[in-house]
């Protein structure tokens, strides 16, 4: 927040002082509540975990709001809690109209709310959620802290700040290229924090879309979101060198098969089928129809894929089977270890796995077929808790759906709504499709789907445990 109000001074933006109030404020309470438990003892069990990162984000949501509200940018406290979480969450969804015509230090606030949630997640992934067990998380403490030889270092906060390092390059290098391009270095700055948090918030009303004549921005974001879905302790690898571990990861390579075939897929009916006059596609006779074509497939195929959100088209407008084709990819999610929502392929790698050999043990009731990742059996605990992920997700994605359309929205915007927010992937179907803001939801529907980013984004048990009378008998 103070870096914001530094911003602000600097363009003159006339909300400094909301901004550096909200900023001390913050820094008040903090430091309050920090003097008033310093002396408490260290040690985090399990169940206070759970504890701290729910209720850790709901602060941090809950303080995020302060930049809006005390610069009047956003004067409705439902708005600007929805802005926020959609922000720290790495959503993306807004309630903002006109995005253009608010101060920049806001628009830099909201960015950073995206770049800080992405850290967060980093450091979720690798050090926390495998301890608690989360959703199978246990998979990635194989590639991070724990006992393992692949273990980047064997402490955590040591592993964290190697890659912090590695995001800020990642974000450092793709603001450089972007100004480059063409980009103001605000936007770029703004639009690289956003597409490394996978977030996709944009200074734009009409996001990425408003750059459509220069193709080089659209191809620097679309390498850097297929970096920030990736494993980032992949990326520690590359760094060092061994590449060889990068392609022996299945979930790797399964990520970068789907984005190929996904890809070939929408540019064939996008090159075929789809008007390019309605679908937001600007010049396309300029750099070439199927040039044209395989780099949009590709931007949207990745933005809804890693969950960044971000938009060169309309793609709700291109062709039916392209609207059901983009909801079914908001349930595939990036990689465990990045900064993407949704499911993770990881997920449906095991899964798929089980399911094979479920054909197998059909026929050999007796033989020991242990599911293998990255050459490892896995422990059937694991795959019982993946599964009990998938049956969570998709009742909670049920439920989302039966309570907006209960509030009024239309089925084809309740089922994109839901599986949007449920996958912090921002822009949805119908009336929240990419060309919309979530403005339209009704209060109750705000915070309905607040909830439902911060429950995806912590993986579901981490919230949804929280809801159930014996966590907090059993002490």
């Amino acid at each position: 927040m103070l870096a914001a109000s530094a911003v602000s001074l600097y363009f003159e933006d006339g909300v400094t002082t909301g901004i550096f109030s909200a900023g001390v404020l913050t820094l008040f309470v903090g430091s309050v509540i920090f003097l008033l438990t310093k002396n408490h003892k260290k040690e985090i069990k399990k169940r206070d975990g759970y504890i701290i990162v729910t209720f850790g984000w709901l602060i941090m949501a809950f303080s995020g709001t302060l930049p809006y509200v005390m610069t009047g940018a956003i004067p409705n406290f439902t708005n600007a809690f929805f802005e926020t979480m959609s922000g720290f969450t790495t959503t993306g969804a807004t309630i903002l109209n006109e995005i253009e015509s608010l101060p920049e230090s806001i628009l830099f606030w909201r960015s950073l709310t995206h770049w800080i949630g992405g850290m967060g997640i980093i450091v979720l992934a690798i050090a926390i959620l495998p301890l608690l067990g989360i959703g199978g998380m246990q998979l990635f403490a194989a590639e991070a802290p724990g006992p393992s030889s692949d273990k980047l270092h064997p402490r955590i906060t040591d592993t964290a700040k190697r890659l912090w390092l590695i995001y800020f390059l990642y974000t450092l290098i793709q603001t450089l290229l972007l100004n480059l391009a063409g980009m103001s270095l605000f936007d770029a700055i703004n639009h690289s924090m956003s597409t490394l948090s996978t977030g996709g918030f944009s200074t734009k009303n009409a996001s990425i879309a408003h750059w459509n004549d220069i193709p080089a921005i659209q191809y620097i974001t679309i390498v850097f979101m297929f970096l920030a879905g990736t494993n980032f302790v992949l990326s520690y690898f590359a760094f060092k060198g061994r590449f060889s571990k990068i392609f022996r990861d299945e979930e790797f390579r399964l990520y970068g098969v789907f984005i190929l075939i996904f890809t070939f897929i929408v540019a064939s009916i996008v090159y075929f089928q789809a008007d390019f006059s309605i679908s937001s596609i600007a010049h396309p006779e300029v750099f070439g129809k199927l040039e044209a074509s395989i780099r949009h497939a590709l931007f949207q195929v990745l933005a809804i894929v890693t969950t960044t959100g971000f938009v060169t088209a309309d793609y709700t407008m291109w062709t039916p089977f392209l609207t059901m084709f983009f909801f079914g990819l908001m349930f595939l999610g990036g990689s465990a270890g990045s900064t993407s929502g949704g499911m993770k392929i990881v997920r449906h790698l095991i899964t798929i796995k089980n399911g094979i050999l479920e054909f197998k043990r059909a026929f050999h009731a007796h033989a020991v077929l242990p599911v293998r990742y990255n050459e490892r059996a896995i422990p059937q605990s694991i795959v019982f808790n993946i599964l009990a992920f998938f049956i969570f997700y998709i009742l909670l994605f049920i439920i989302g759906v039966a309570v907006f359309s209960f509030l009024g929205l239309d089925f084809q915007t309740a089922l994109g709504g839901a599986a949007s927010t449920l996958g912090n992937v921002g822009p949805a179907l119908g009336g929240l499709g990419p060309v919309f803001s979530y403005d339209m939801l009704p209060t109750l529907g705000k915070w309905w789907a607040t909830f439902l980013m911060l429950v995806g984004r912590l993986e579901l048990f981490t919230v949804l445990i929280l809801l159930t009378p014996f966590f907090w008998r059993n002490r």
